[in-house]
């Protein structure tokens, strides 16, 4: 009865039923545990049932609800952006609310869009993208994803238009990045000197693309990119709906360069996993070309749950646990595992703050080695021949231990 995402129903084996959450634990009904190795697709950051974010969403329960963010506003969301305006950059000031990172992203593209649109320039209708990037599931943010995306190639003929760049892959072992990366920027210099006027938006996941297979690439090619770009006076999106929170080791991965985009899209840890929200903060430039006696000028993009207060409760007590010493130590804990542990017979390891990735020699032996960590209670999902971890932050060494030395033995 139950239509399953990303699952082809006629050969995927049957559901696992979990009945409660423990750390980074699932527990099913037969009482299996799984370490949960992937963070249930990249949202729980505290583990799986924490006390403190289930007590805040209940007390928020008995308090309200929900109400229509139009004509109200109410302390959890005013509590949450305040908090958030502690770790965002002071240039991003302006906080749009919705419902996950889909339709964080697909605000983005719409408010750039529209924002040349208010200024009076008509014709900037075109988007870049990273090749391989992944931004959701909705008809913009598959646009932007590209007609070769394995994952919306089906859709290509509706999509409008996005040129993609390439990306200079980075990995242990690496060699001649510069080269690599100047190649990419003069053919992208080729193409911006012939339609640069009507590019509107360039949008990437930075350093992390995540579903393509945890791929990396360098902060100094980020910084060329957006430098280059904007020469030809082009916005610039940054997804950091997976890559956000300290995944990659500082609180968000644009910490790890000299630049700033016009938007952010956040969502997925920003309750540590426990409801559907999100952000997309924009700057004042932007914000402003929306003010206007002329209602034409209006962003005309809402959602029914948009700021939900219960969902804005979740995300203050998981900010606040975020930030604490022992959740921060944490943190360099897992990083420093994986600097320090080998992969033996790993091809193109690569890591970044909490997470790790490497390439097998084949889909088929990928998928051998998630088998025998799943029949081991480890739970891992493969992202082709790509094998990844990405713990929630509560994990305990020993588990990250136990988990490496499965994959060393199957590997």
């Amino acid at each position: 009865m139950i239509w399953r995402p990303f699952t082809q129903e006629k050969t995927a084996p049957p559901s696992i039923k979990i009945v409660r959450g423990d750390g980074a634990y699932l527990i099913s009904e037969s009482g299996e545990k799984y370490l949960d190795m992937i963070s249930s697709w990249f949202v729980n950051m505290h583990g799986h049932a924490n006390r403190e974010i289930a007590e805040a969403i209940g007390q928020q329960a008995e308090t309200l609800e929900h109400v229509i963010f139009t004509r109200f506003s109410h302390d959890p969301a005013e509590k949450l952006v305040e908090n958030l305006r502690q770790i965002v950059p002071k240039k991003l000031n302006r906080y749009f609310f919705s419902d996950n990172g889909s339709t964080a992203v697909e605000v983005a593209l719409k408010m750039a869009y529209q924002y040349f649109k208010n200024i009076g320039v008509a014709d900037r209708n075109i988007f870049l993208s990273l090749e391989g990037g992944y931004y959701g599931d909705t008809f913009g943010a598959m646009g932007v994803a590209g007609a070769n995306s394995k994952y919306h190639a089906t859709f290509s003929e509706l999509f409008f238009k996005t040129i993609m760049i390439d990306v200079p892959e980075y990995y242990n072992g690496a060699e001649s990045m510069e080269e690599k990366e100047d190649e990419i920027i003069k053919k992208l210099v080729k193409t911006l000197d012939e339609i640069g006027e009507r590019v509107c938006a360039l949008i990437l996941e930075p350093l992390l693309q995540g579903s393509f297979g945890m791929r990396l690439y360098r902060s100094e090619f980020l910084e060329r990119l957006v430098i280059k770009v904007r020469e030809y006076g082009i916005l610039v999106i940054f997804d950091e709906i997976m890559t956000g929170f300290y995944r990659t080791g500082t609180m968000f991965a644009m910490n790890q360069t000299n630049v700033l985009p016009d938007f952010i899209c956040l969502s997925k840890g920003l309750t540590g996993g426990f409801l559907p929200l999100a952000l997309t903060i924009a700057t004042e430039k932007i914000y402003d070309a929306f003010l206007s006696e002329d209602k034409k000028k209006t962003f005309l993009h809402g959602h029914s749950y948009t700021a939900n207060p219960i969902s804005c409760a979740a995300a203050c007590k998981s900010l606040e646990i975020l930030l604490r010493k022992e959740t921060i130590a944490k943190i360099e804990e897992i990083a420093e595992f994986h600097r320090v542990h080998d992969i033996r017979n790993a091809i193109r390891r690569r890591c970044i703050g909490t997470v790790t990735a490497f390439d097998a020699e084949s889909e088929d032996r990928a998928n051998f080695v998630i088998d025998r960590a799943w029949e081991n209670g480890i739970f891992l999902r493969p992202l082709g021949k790509t094998i990844y971890l990405f713990p929630p932050y509560c994990v305990d060494v020993d588990d990250l231990a136990r988990t490496y030395d499965l994959i060393n033995r199957y590997l």
